[in-house]
């Protein structure tokens, strides 16, 4: 009798253990590939500001850390990633927040040449009247596209406001607050830019072990 419930504990116990090892494999295989896609989706994102041909580098580890509250109103350390080609600056791309949207903030995606130059901007996330201040997305209309090759020389400084304001930018009919926010912060992640080219393409310091 004793023998046999010791035979069946340690059955019991192999199986626990093959159980436990299978449910573990499968948590990590599930894991890796949520990552992959996670990082496949934001390659796609940052390819579709800057084109993968325009860099050699690896844009998703090539990174830095960025905190700004006065020009780009992040409450938080955010990543900044840095295209290069053949180890030469190509571009930056960070996010941005305007936070006097019409429904509250409204976040961005901005990616600046090392010219200064827009390589393009796109929003992320935003809480905006549908039919009217979502035309900022570039699901519902190409307005966000309007932004590229812009830079703070093209238009000037007086130009970079919606057309209600004497800008060179179009608003939407019967929503302008929205437009408006936006032009502000991509004009401002420009300004940081201008203020802070040379920290944003420093090279990787490696730890030392």
């Amino acid at each position: 009798m004793n023998q046999a419930m010791r035979s069946s504990a340690i059955t019991l116990s192999v199986f626990a253990l093959i159980a436990t090892g299978m449910v573990a494999g499968f948590h990590a295989l599930t894991d890796q590939r949520i990552l992959q896609s996670q990082q496949q989706s934001l390659t796609e994102s940052l390819n579709a500001l800057v084109l993968s041909s325009q860099y050699n580098n690896d844009l998703l580890h090539d990174t830095i850390t960025i905190q700004d509250n006065d020009l780009l109103h992040l409450e938080q350390p955010e990543t900044v990633y840095r295209a290069r080609k053949n180890g030469l600056p190509v571009a930056v791309i960070f996010p941005v927040i305007a936070p006097d949207g019409y429904s509250g903030k409204i976040r961005l995606l901005v990616a600046i040449n090392t010219n200064g130059e827009l390589a393009g901007v796109r929003v992320l996330a935003h809480k905006e009247t549908p039919g009217l201040g979502d035309a900022i997305d570039i699901d519902k209309s190409s307005w966000i596209l309007d932004f590229n090759h812009k830079s703070l020389l093209s238009p000037s400084a007086d130009g970079w406001y919606v057309k209600k304001d004497n800008g060179v930018f179009d608003q939407f009919t019967g929503a302008t607050i929205t437009p408006r926010a936006v032009v502000k912060a991509v004009h401002n992640a420009l300004l940081y830019y201008q203020l802070h080219q040379q920290t944003l393409f420093s090279p990787v310091v490696a730890a030392h072990e």
